[in-house]
């Protein structure tokens, strides 16, 4: 039995803290969990892009893009990259592009919003540091169980 984010929050509410942002669905999973990898950048998406070339063993990756509505961290290309390689979900606190094309693939992908304009490619930016997204301290290593009604952050696996 697959278990909604309304179902783990009325079984573990203690243990559950829920992402307060209006983030949409832009890829082709609606329902998906993992361990969190985080990224902390703003409008550049160098760091995604190391990362997404990585095996993701079916982490997700949570990137704090600082709210920005400017720039696209993640298109169809990182996107594909992250499927090839294993990522099960990406969660981003900023924008995404080429949304006809993530909305086919076999991955969760969550975010404000999407804008057309790519990146700049700074290199700047940090991997797997805490960060803050809608309001939850977000650590590497906790797991993050999203579906249609919601984004749950936990300090451990609850399945």
């Amino acid at each position: 039995m697959l278990l909604t984010t309304p179902d783990l929050c009325d079984q573990y509410p203690g243990e559950v803290a829920v992402l307060d942002l209006p983030l949409r669905h832009f890829g082709g999973i609606t329902a998906f969990s993992g361990v969190i990898v985080t990224i902390k950048c703003f409008e550049d998406n160098s760091l995604v892009r190391e990362q997404v070339l990585r095996g993701g063993k079916g982490n997700v990756l949570v990137i704090d893009g600082g709210g920005s509505l400017k720039r696209a961290l993640l298109g169809d290309r990182l996107a594909e990259k992250a499927v090839s390689n294993g990522w099960s979900g990406i969660i981003i606190n900023g924008c995404v592009r080429d949304v006809e094309i993530l909305s086919i693939l076999s991955l969760g992908v969550m975010a404000l919003g999407s804008h057309p304009m790519k990146t700049e490619k700074k290199g700047a930016g940090e991997y797997n540091c805490p960060v803050t997204v809608g309001g939850v301290d977000i650590h590497p290593g906790s797991w993050v169980y999203a579906d249609g009604n919601g984004v749950l952050i936990s300090d451990r696996s609850l399945h």
